[in-house]
């Protein structure tokens, strides 16, 4: 549960989860697959046998996995310690499942605008030809709207269908839709032009300034990158122009955008 992206952003993406769990306030408790839908898998506790994730959820008062949301996580939001803090700031109850998620037809990259934080985040792209591990979570509606409120408008929120993105679960389960936040901004190129591979904060950012001139003009460290950019948004502006400029950007397909409201029954 160390290390929040948000109050420490050389840190991001955070330590994200490398196996099912059940985030439950300050605890992470491991669960186990079954080759029942995910409401069936076992929730391992110090003081309590296995039971099913959905009896565990019940007994924290929390909705069911048939009424949450699935939402993809290739970034922080995939570290329970960060999930946990954008939950807990407005008075949410951070009892999230999360579980390792493979998705076929998805790379992961480096976002073309640097975020809030002043970090130069996470971000995806369909490929056809890629295949992507990353973390599902299952949130609640009013755990969906408070993390839409960390997302949006910098990121779309789209669903993604497994009739287009083959998804799978550590148990073998098809997922059948899931959300997915996507950068407008496009993501950045590498020197070869192929989508930068994400990293370490410090190194990624150490590299960007290596390659350009005018980004070493504004900062003389990855340290110096945030703490400036964190706190001035047109410098934020201006970095992302600069990536525009560079000739860095690979824009990304047009995806299909969800309502931040589209969370009722209609939906996954």
């Amino acid at each position: 549960m160390d290390g929040v992206p948000a109050l420490d952003p050389l840190s991001y993406p955070g330590r994200v989860v490398d196996g099912p769990a059940l985030l439950s306030g300050t605890q992470l408790l491991r669960m186990t697959p079954t080759a029942e839908p995910i409401g069936r898998w076992r929730v391992h506790q110090d003081t309590n046998p296995a039971c099913s994730l959905d009896d565990v959820l019940a007994d924290l008062d929390s909705p069911p996995t048939s009424e949450r949301h699935p939402l993809i996580a290739v970034g922080s939001n995939a570290a329970p310690a960060q999930l946990h803090h954008k939950l807990t700031r407005l008075g949410l109850p951070a009892v999230v499942p999360m579980t390792p998620l493979r998705v076929s037809g998805l790379g992961v990259g480096v976002s073309a605008h640097v975020a809030l934080n002043g970090y130069v985040a996470n971000s995806p792209f369909a490929d056809p030809d890629s295949t992507a591990d990353v973390v599902l979570t299952f949130l609640d509606a009013d755990q969906l709207c408070a993390v839409d409120d960390t997302e949006l408008p910098r990121y779309h929120r789209v669903l993604l269908s497994g009739a287009e993105f083959d998804m799978t679960l550590p148990s073998g389960e098809r997922v059948d839709t899931a959300y997915l936040y996507v950068n407008a901004a496009g993501v950045l190129a590498a020197r070869d032009g192929t989508p930068r591979v994400p990293g370490a904060q410090e190194a990624l950012l150490a590299e960007l300034l290596e390659r350009s001139p005018r980004l070493r003009a504004l900062f003389d460290s990855p340290q110096d990158w945030i703490a400036k950019a964190r706190a001035d948004a047109d410098l934020r502006a201006t970095v992302k122009q600069i990536f525009h400029e560079s000739g860095w950007v690979l824009r990304q397909e047009a995806w299909r955008e969800v309502s931040p409201l589209a969370t009722s029954g209609d939906h996954p």
